[in-house]
């Protein structure tokens, strides 16, 4: 229990350091930009599957930014795990540039899991044009051998300067080296909405549903309790710079 409680404190703390941190740099007209957020969920659906114990998850991240480079710490917090709260951190590496209205990106990913690691490699399309369309092609080379790819759609409606209804969907497509498994695997549709508080803090509440695309896929993603559809939501605090 004081590990778990101490692994919780220090996510805790960094983001409250990263989030103190970032004024200085504000004021120094620094080219560093910088984000950090703190996301509690009332599940952990990843890729279709279901990775919480049915319970509130939290889910802190920040984020470094550079001339298009970036680094990312991401952690995720099982409220009601009896083994290991802090059971996931996630670093990522990246870089993201544009031209006209084409956006593209290129990152590392070092999954940190509770009784194995992983790593992938990704790269990224976007287009900027009606629903901005993007594709997503990950290659895992560690611990889950395989591709996963993404293909998402997403489009806001305005009410005001300041607020607008954010609506996104995706499919996505994932292919086991070291089985048989090669299916469209997960369909996701997301809601969203961002209040701005200030100049640099919001909060935006989400709603999201996932779900198998086919039999075979639904077979491979139901939890504990034969289900391959979650809905599930939760609300983000963020503040960037």
């Amino acid at each position: 229990m004081r590990k778990r409680a101490l692994k919780i404190i220090v996510m805790i703390v960094f983001v409250l350091l990263t989030f103190c941190s970032i004024p200085v740099m504000a004021e120094d007209e620094s080219p560093v930009s910088a984000y950090a957020d703190v996301t509690a969920l009332t599940d952990y659906v990843w890729r279709g599957y279901f990775l919480s114990d049915d319970s509130i998850v939290i889910q802190p991240t920040a984020t470094l930014s550079y001339k298009g480079f970036s680094f990312n710490l991401w952690g995720n917090i099982d409220t009601d795990s009896n083994d290991n709260a802090f059971n996931e951190t996630d670093m990522t590496l990246s870089y993201d540039w544009s031209f006209d209205k084409v956006s593209m990106g290129l990152g590392y990913i070092y999954y940190a899991l509770e009784g194995a690691d992983s790593q992938e490699i990704y790269l990224s399309f976007g287009l900027d044009t009606i629903l901005t369309p993007s594709l997503k092609i990950y290659r895992d080379f560690d611990e889950f051998d395989g591709w996963y790819i993404s293909l998402g759609v997403c489009h806001s409606f305005a009410f005001s300067d300041t607020l607008a209804l954010d609506l996104a969907a995706a499919v996505g497509y994932l292919d086991y080296d070291d089985t048989d498994y090669s299916e469209l695997h997960d369909g996701s549709i997301t809601a969203s909405m961002t209040f701005p508080v200030n100049d640099y803090i919001s909060i935006t509440p989400k709603v999201s549903y996932t779900f198998g695309l086919s039999s075979e896929a639904k077979d491979e993603i139901e939890d504990g309790d034969g289900d391959s559809a979650h809905l599930f939501g939760g609300i983000t605090c963020a503040i960037a710079f």
